[in-house]
This record gives structure tokens, sequence and C-alpha cells, in this order.
């Protein structure tokens, strides 16, 4: 490969198989070697401007760092590992955390891994398997328990993780939520502002700590209201369309009284439509449907769906720099976020 005279890499030396090192940085920018890699390292005492500087020059010249003398030198992978189920997700919104993580390290010396774990398979296995190998520096997990047993085992063993909803122990653990409870009340509480005395509610697999959280609010809604609750104990928001479809239709069949529905999710709101609109219901009519989505899509498929809106994207930047801030200041209290949901888009809200 040939270079002009104004290419970096005539005014500094590089490795024997022509790869460039933290010298041929050094080289380039002035910088003493020290400086940096603490500026690849994102140090603290480390200027933006010269962080900047130091990563235009690494990318210009194609700088890799070697991982294995990172490891020896600071004892660290420089991988945080996404820890995520491999279930089939209708709006992507696994790939969208997994993006805004990924978005929330760029920037640092941290790479993403994504670890999947699949339904047959215990999940404390991926997590025990990171631990014990070394092959990531923290770890970040989603589908949170109450008591989660994977959240009690890296607190036991001491290792930097950060979860996307929170535990009972969540005063002690870096994690990003979004306030089910919230959105429970908020959802019954409009229903029955607009009228609406019978509800039932699609909620989220009741292992889930969110799933509680979004429950008790509504409960505690209904109650103050006086409005009749149906929460269903054979489909959850994660079952597949048609079960959902069924069991709607049998419950309208069963309990005609029932004028609104709550969903805990895209896929759950959509199947809540079709089987409305099979019994001959207009949503927004007979029936209300009143959905959590973290992509602005339902007002697309029927503008006159109810819908509160989750930052997934808040939540995987916010993550990324939990998981490093327990990586490198143990001692610090844990990052904590709690996006609280705002009132409804309604039927005539714009997109």
């Amino acid at each position: 490969m040939s270079h002009s005279k104004d290419s970096p890499r005539t005014a500094a030396t590089f490795t024997s198989d022509g790869k460039p090192t933290l010298k041929t940085i050094a080289q380039i920018s002035g910088l003493a070697v020290p400086t940096v890699s603490r500026a690849l390292n994102d140090a603290p005492d480390i200027g933006t401007k010269t962080k900047t500087l130091i990563r235009k020059i690494a990318n210009d010249i194609g700088y890799v760092p070697n991982r294995a003398g990172v490891r020896l030198r600071t004892g660290r992978t420089n991988v945080i590992s996404l820890v995520m189920p491999t279930q089939h997700d209708l709006m992507s919104h696994g790939a969208r955390l997994i993006a805004s993580v990924a978005s929330g390290l760029r920037h640092s010396p941290f790479h993403l891994i994504v670890t999947p774990f699949f339904p047959d398979q215990d999940p404390m296995e991926p997590v025990r398997y990171i631990v014990e190998t070394g092959s990531a520096d923290a770890v970040i997990l989603n589908q949170i328990q109450p008591q989660d047993p994977r959240v009690a085992y890296l607190m036991e063993r001491g290792f930097p993780f950060a979860t996307h909803g929170r535990t009972e122990w969540a005063d002690r653990h870096p994690y990003y939520d979004y306030d089910n409870g919230a959105f429970g009340r908020l959802a019954a509480t409009q229903l029955a502002e607009r009228g609406r005395k019978h509800i039932l509610l699609i909620a989220p697999p009741r292992a889930h700590n969110y799933a509680q959280q979004m429950m008790a609010g509504v409960r505690d809604a209904c109650a103050a209201r006086g409005v009749t609750l149906t929460i269903p104990d054979t489909v959850t928001s994660d079952s597949d369309t048609n079960a959902v479809i069924d069991y709607i239709r049998a419950a309208l069949g069963a309990t005609p009284q029932i004028d609104a529905v709550i969903t805990a999710s895209t896929a759950s709101a959509m199947a809540a439509v079709a089987a409305l609109e099979q019994t001959g219901a207009t949503v927004g009519q007979q029936i209300d449907v009143f959905a959590k989505e973290a992509v602005p899509f339902l007002k697309l498929f029927r503008a006159d769906i109810l819908t509160m809106s989750e930052q997934v994207g808040a939540a995987g930047e916010f993550l990324a720099k939990a998981a490093i801030q327990a990586i490198r200041k143990p001692d610090d209290p844990p990052m904590q976020g709690l996006e609280v949901p705002s009132d409804a888009d309604g039927p005539d809200s714009a997109i």
C-alpha cells in the first residue's frame, strides 16, 4: 500500500508487520505514550480535546489494541456482555437495547458482546460462564425477577453488573427501569376517566418484577375508581399472538361487559385489536385498548389505540455507563435510573 507524503505513516514507526502501536500514536500526536494509553482508556484526568485527538489518530491509522496485552497489563478484557434471551421479538426491542448499549460504549475503551441464553437453558449458565472464565469485565441483564438468582450470584461474587429492571435488592446495585407501577396506575385511571368500568389486563409473565409492579399499579387504580379488573393466568403479553387473540375473544364472550384492555407489549396490543375486531367491536368506541410501546408504531396501526412510550434507547446508554462505573469505581454508590411515564397519547394525538 502506498501513502502520500502527508500520511501519518511516514511520520512514525510501526511494528515489523505494519501494525500501529501506542508509540505510533504518541509520535504523531506529540504526546507521551502513557498519556496516549490513558486517553484511549478514557481516564478522567485526560481532557476531552486530547481524548478526541487521540481517538481520531487511532482511527485514522487503524490502531487496534492487543487484547492479550491489555489483559496482562490491566487484568481487564475491556468487554461488557449483554446477556439476552433468544425468544422472538416482534418489534425488535432487543435489537434496540443492543444498539443503545453499544452507543453508550462507543467512545469508551469497552466493547460489547451479546451472550444469548435459550428458553430451555438455565439463565444462570451464561452468567456463571462469564464470571468463571473472566470473559468480560461486567454484564448487563434484563428480564429481572424480584429475587433474581443471577443478581444474587453477581453480588455475592463482587462481579460488576447492571440490570434493566429492579430486584428487591435494587438499593444495592446499578439499574435502569421503567416505572411500570406508574404505567399501570395511569392507564387504569385514564380508562376510568373515559368511563370504562371493566378492564382486562394482559400482563407480562408474572415471574418478572415489572409484571408485579404493573399489576399492582392497575389493581390500586381500579380499586380506587370502583373498576372491575380481570388478569388472566393462561396468557401474558409474551404469549403467542394467536393464543392472546383466542383468550380475548373467549373473555369477551364470557364477560361482555369488558370495555377496556391494557397490554404490556406491542404484539399483545395488536392481538387485542384483532380479537376485538373479529367480534365486531371498534377500538376507541365500544372498547379501548391501552398499550405500552418502545417503538412509535401502534398509532400507525390503529389511530384510536391509547399508548405510553418507553425509552429503550435511553435505558441502554444509561446501563452502559452504569456498568463502566461498576467496573472502575466499585465503591461508589451504584448508578440508578427510573423512567417515569407521562400521560397517554390519546386518539387525537399527533405521531
